[in-house]
């Protein structure tokens, strides 16, 4: 299958909403901000991924809700996100984010290719 097209025609970021992506093909991705928390690509974020799972809290209204608050770009391939927990070390390419869009068709695809 041909790869989708990661160039960015037009990119929003809201520190409340999210990122949304308009690419140069068309195609509009929505990226919820828990759902880029957890494809975070740091190397501190992804040995996490591969490490046992902690156990789960037993008091999860506790736990502090993480915000973005603040992003920026980096030239012209990527995004950095600061959240407020400080982790801002995670750079999220467009060829990244093109390739976790989460949208139906899109994870389809990815389903198809495994």
């Amino acid at each position: 299958m041909e790869r989708a097209n990661s160039n960015p025609r037009h990119v929003d970021i809201s520190l409340s909403r999210g990122v949304e992506i308009t690419w140069a093909d068309g195609h509009a991705s929505k990226y919820p901000l828990d759902y880029l928390r957890r494809k975070c690509p740091c190397a501190v974020c992804t040995a996490a991924v591969e490490a046992p799972p902690e156990p789960p809290n037993p008091f999860p209204m506790y736990k502090p809700t993480l915000r973005l608050t603040n992003a920026e770009t980096v030239g012209r391939y990527a995004v950095r996100l600061f959240w407020s927990d400080g982790h801002s070390t995670g750079l999220y390419s467009f060829d990244y984010l093109r390739e976790i869009c989460p949208c139906p068709l899109c994870r389809k695809t990815v389903t198809s290719e495994q």
